[in-house]
C-alpha cells in the first residue's frame, strides 16, 4: 500500500480524533524568522517572477522577512499527501481531497489564527470550512479557490461550444465531423471518480446520488463503469498542468477537465481554446495553506501567513491562475491586478454551484460505513486506467 493509501485509509479511523487536544499544541507566539521556507505548491501557485516577470509575490516577503522561499510543485493530491509524509516541508496548499488526510494522519498542526493580524479579512464562507476545520480548530488558512472547467477547442467546436461533459465521457462526432475518441482528456486523480459520479447525478438521478463525494456500492460501481468507457477515449490521463497545455497546441486534444490556469496560459499564447461549465456543474477546489506538525521554520511560516492575506498576492494570482481569492477585499482593494470584474468572471459568485473536492470517508450522509471510502478509489482508478 502506497503511503497515499495509507494515508487515505487512516481518514475513517482517525479523522474524529484528530481536533482532541491539538489546540493546546499550536503556536502561542511568533519569533524571528529562520531564514526559510520550504512549501509544497501546486504549479503556478507560488511565483517569482520567473514564468511572467510581472507575477512576483515571492521576492518582496523574502526582502521583508528574510524567509528565502523553496517550492516544491506537486501535480495531484496524492502527491502532496505522499511529500507530506516524508517531511522536511513546512507549508503545504492542499485541496479538500488532501486536507482531511493530512488531519487525520496528523501531518498538520492546528494553526493560531490570533497570530494573523489578517485572519478576520478572510471570506467568511471559508473561515469554518468543514475541509480544514475539525472540532472547531483550524489547520491552515484559506488561500485560493476555484472550478474544474471544461476547456475545449474553438476551432474545432465553432460555433457549438459544449455544454456538457459528455464530450469527454461519451464517444461522438465532434462539430468538425470527426469523432472524439482519442482526442479528449480526463484528470490522472483518484478524485476524479468524483466528476464521474457529478455527471451521472445529473443524467440518472435514478442512482440517488446527492454527493459525488459519498457513493454506496452501487453508486461507485455505476462512476466505474462510466470511467471505463471513458478509457476507450481518453488520448492521455493529465497531471502536469503544463503537459496538457502542449497536449492542446501540439497533440491534438480537444476537450478535458482543465483548470483556469491553463485556459488562461494557452489564450495568452493566441491558442484556440475556450471553457465553459458545463450544465452537469463541476467539482472544484478550495485550496487551504496548511503547516507541517514538525514544520522547521514555523516564524517564517507565519510570516508567510500573513503575507497570502495582507499583500497583493492573491490579486495578482487571480488573474494568473483564474481562481478566486480567500480574501474578497483582493478583488476590488486595487492593491494589485484583480478587478471586480476579473472575480466575477473567476465564478466569484458561483461559490455555491461548485462541489469542492473533500475526502470521502466510509461513515457519510447514507450511514455508517455506508460509502466507498478513499482509499479504495485510489486502488479502482489505477485498474480503471490500466484497462480493467
Amino acid at each position: 500500500m502506497t503511503s497515499a493509501m495509507k494515508s487515505a485509509s487512516a481518514v475513517a479511523l482517525a479523522l474524529a480524533l484528530a481536533g482532541q487536544g491539538s489546540a493546546a499544541d499550536m503556536v502561542t507566539e511568533i519569533g524571528p524568522g529562520e531564514g526559510r521556507l520550504n512549501i509544497v505548491a501546486w504549479p503556478g501557485y507560488i511565483e517569482r517572477g520567473e514564468t511572467m516577470a510581472e507575477f512576483d509575490w515571492v521576492t518582496k516577503f523574502e526582502q521583508a522577512t528574510g524567509c528565502m522561499v523553496q517550492v516544491k510543485t506537486a501535480n495531484t493530491s496524492d502527491e502532496m499527501v505522499a511529500l507530506m509524509n516524508e517531511g522536511g516541508f513546512d507549508l503545504v496548499t492542499a485541496s479538500g481531497d488532501a486536507s482531511l488526510r493530512l488531519i487525520a494522519g496528523k501531518r498538520v498542526q492546528p494553526v493560531n489564527t490570533a497570530l494573523i493580524p489578517s485572519w478576520d479579512t478572510v471570506d467568511d464562507r471559508l473561515k469554518e470550512a468543514p475541509w480544514y476545520v475539525v472540532d472547531g480548530v483550524h489547520y491552515g488558512v484559506p488561500y485560493m479557490w476555484g472550478p474544474n472547467v471544461l476547456m475545449y477547442n474553438t476551432e474545432v467546436f465553432g460555433d457549438q461550444p459544449p455544454t456538457s461533459w459528455n464530450v469527454v465521457f461519451e464517444e461522438m462526432t465532434l462539430p468538425d465531423g470527426k469523432s472524439n475518441k482519442g482526442r479528449v482528456q480526463a484528470y490522472d486523480g483518484p478524485i476524479h471518480i468524483a466528476d464521474a459520479a457529478l455527471y451521472l447525478m445529473y443524467h440518472r438521478p435514478e442512482l440517488g446520488i446527492t454527493s459525488p463525494y459519498e457513493l454506496n456500492p452501487d453508486q461507485y460501481a455505476a462512476a466505474l463503469d462510466l470511467l471505463r468507457q471513458q478509457r476507450q477515449l481518453v488520448g492521455r490521463y493529465w497531471h502536469d498542468a503544463f503537459i496538457q497545455i502542449d497536449d492542446f497546441k501540439n497533440e491534438g486534444v480537444v476537450a478535458s477537465g482543465s483548470w483556469p490556469f491553463q485556459v488562461n496560459l494557452l489564450k495568452s499564447e493566441g491558442a484556440p481554446v475556450g471553457s465553459v461549465i458545463p450544465v452537469e456543474g463541476a467539482t472544484g477546489w478550495a485550496d487551504t495553506t496548511m503547516m507541517h506538525v514538525d514544520a522547521a521554520n514555523p516564524n517564517c511560516a507565519y510570516m508567510w501567513f500573513e503575507h497570502t492575506l495582507s499583500s497583493n498576492l492573491m490579486s495578482d494570482l487571480a488573474v494568473w491562475f483564474g481562481a478566486n481569492p480567500g480574501v474578497p477585499a483582493a478583488c476590488t482593494d486595487g492593491r494589485g491586478m484583480a478587478t471586480a470584474e476579473t472575480c466575477a468572471e473567476n465564478g466569484f459568485d458561483d461559490f455555491e454551484k461548485i462541489r469542492f473536492w473533500t475526502t470521502p470517508t466510509a461513515n457519510c450522509s447514507q450511514g455508517q460505513d455506508a460509502c466507498v471510502p478513499y482509499y479504495r478509489w485510489v486502488s479502482d482508478y489505477i485498474g480503471v486506467i490500466g484497462g480493467r
